[in-house]
């Protein structure tokens, strides 16, 4: 049976001992509440192991010419009888115990044998032996072990994310793994139900909701070295056509690895970032879809900002990293609450730095701008397709208002793409129509970055090896950067015509910008990346 919390478990077993006692009263045999044994008489052969379990029942007392048992309403009359003729030169005498009581005592009689499970391993892509391999391994994994054995299996190969989809015969676990799907194993509806049942108990969702749902679970998780961490998880869940899908988000960074020095960023890319944070007020927003990176670049700034002389707040739904020196408040959306009445309430606290989870409504955006134009920095994340697409979306929010759309500083557009492994990683010749492509994208590059070589253009793909079948290795970011210049600014002080995306975009590629597809197309050339797995991302 599943409970919500401690006090249900409580409330379950007092009403159970109450229950039994009645029952002993009423069949006139001694009750007994097994919570008060000190001890049971581990070391006695009245009893097989296989007896006990069968007939419900266990010993309690074994003094040499004295045995007493506990029995509980399942145990058969006729074994009763047969005990007292089993022992006839002793005193023989029954106690009744409650269902839970006996369950609890098995475990000191016959404890749990620990179980090793066999790693999950991610071999070839559409391996179907390895599929099947541990599709049975997961079959075998009991109920109470499923849940954390999945989610540590997926944290020992870095996953982000791990999907559970149900179909018509069965039900497939995919793992996110360096931004692409891979099928791990597939299990059959009854194991899911398994499954379900306990992320419904520890996430505290329902597995029979008619809407969508989302929850938050964390689990301990045991590193190489012995030592343990806390990994946070947000459940989200849809009922679908075969029973309800489930996406766990696995936030499995290292706080120790938030740092800008450690995202791979150029000096080209970090300057802008470097200029905006070393002022005390202003906005910095983070674009990009789900997964792209957003929140471990704004925490990497924020440790960035964490002196002893600043005072941090944030505000997120829900808090995906514990960082030390600064105040991190949980938003609980589902419940009510909202980004916007939050941060009015912190801006009283006199914060010097203030992170947003994410700006969702008017009320949020305009309160974040005022906050970041009466002397805080400000940094929050935003749903875009790219920065100037950020910007004209904020105009539609809360209107053509120079003043506070002023204080956005920078706007930083990023998604996620997988790097290639360079011990495996093959150059080759593009065709022509790439070529075109490639130098058609890069004919109006600006002056400020060097320009590679496109006469002779050279592209690299994946190889294989035994260690890495995939032939890539870690993800890195692509990024455009739009800063908001005086020429920006000023094409907001146009009465007569609010600027579309593309105006905005000219006019910082006029600035130097340089779009997040030529980033990554030059990061292409570069042998970072694969031009194919660029595409594939933005």
């Amino acid at each position: 049976m599943a409970f919500s919390d401690a006090n249900d478990k409580i409330k379950f077993r007092e009403n159970e001992e109450l229950n039994t006692k009645n029952r002993a009263n009423l069949l006139k045999i001694p009750y007994l509440d097994s919570r008060t044994i000190d001890q049971f008489p581990t070391s006695s052969n009245s009893l097989s192991i296989e007896e006990m379990y069968k007939s419900s029942i266990i010993p309690i007392v074994d003094s040499g010419n004295h045995y007493t048992f506990g029995i509980t309403i399942s145990t058969p009359q006729q074994l009763l009888r047969e005990l007292r003729e089993r022992f006839k030169d002793k005193l023989i005498d029954y106690k009744m115990i409650s269902n839970e009581g006996f369950k609890e005592a098995m475990l000191i009689f016959d404890p749990p044998k620990e179980v090793h499970y066999d790693d999950i391993s991610v071999s070839k892509e559409g391996s179907s032996d390895n599929i099947g391999a541990v599709s049975q391994t997961l079959e075998g994994v009991k109920s109470d072990d499923i849940l954390e054995y999945i989610i540590t299996q997926a944290d020992k190969l870095g996953a982000s994310d791990i999907h559970f989809e149900t179909a018509r015969t069965n039900v497939r676990i995919r793992f996110r793994l360096d931004g692409a799907l891979h099928l791990i194993a597939l299990v059959t509806h009854q194991k899911y139900r398994q499954l379900q049942q306990s992320i419904a108990v520890k996430a505290n969702i329902s597995t029979s909701a008619p809407d969508a749902q989302t929850g938050h679970l964390s689990q301990g998780i045991i590193k190489e070295d012995g030592s343990e961490k806390i990994l946070n998880m947000r459940i989200e869940t849809v009922p679908t056509l075969y029973g309800q899908d489930a996406v766990v988000r696995l936030f499995n960074m290292d706080a120790s690895l938030l740092n800008l020095d450690n995202l791979g960023l150029s000096k080209r890319e970090r300057a802008p970032i470097d200029e905006v944070i070393s002022h005390p007020h202003g906005m910095v927003l983070m674009v990009g879809p789900t997964g792209s990176g957003k929140t471990t670049t704004l925490y990497s700034i924020l440790t960035q900002l964490n002196q002893p002389t600043r005072k941090i707040i944030t505000l997120e739904d829900p808090v995906e990293y514990g960082l030390d020196g600064m105040s991190q408040i949980p938003v609980y959306s589902r419940d009510g609450d909202s980004f916007a009445s939050k941060l009015r309430a912190v801006m009283r606290l006199d914060p010097d730095v203030i992170m947003v989870g994410e700006i969702r409504d008017v009320d949020t955006a305009r309160t974040a701008l005022q906050a970041s134009i009466t002397g805080h920095l400000v940094l929050s994340t935003f749903h875009a397709g790219s920065a100037a697409e950020a910007f004209t979306r904020m105009i539609d929010m809360i209107g053509q208002n120079p003043i506070l759309i002023s204080s956005i500083k920078l706007i930083v557009s990023q998604r996620l793409v997988r790097k290639l492994d360079d011990s495996t990683k093959q150059a080759y010749k593009p065709d022509e129509a790439t070529k075109k492509h490639i130098i058609d994208t890069l004919k109006d590059l600006p002056t400020s970055i060097e320009k590679p070589n496109l006469d002779d253009i050279t592209l690299y793909k994946p190889g294989k090896s035994e260690e890495n079948p995939f032939g890539y290795k870690g993800r890195i970011t692509i990024l455009e950067q739009l800063s908001i210049t005086p020429e920006i600014q000023a094409l907001l002080r146009d009465q007569f015509s609010v600027p579309t995306s593309e105006v905005i975009e000219a006019e910082a590629r006029k600035g130097g910008m340089l779009t997040m597809y030529q980033d990554g197309v030059l990061k292409s050339l570069q042998g970072v990346t694969t031009l194919e797995e660029v595409n594939r991302v933005i």
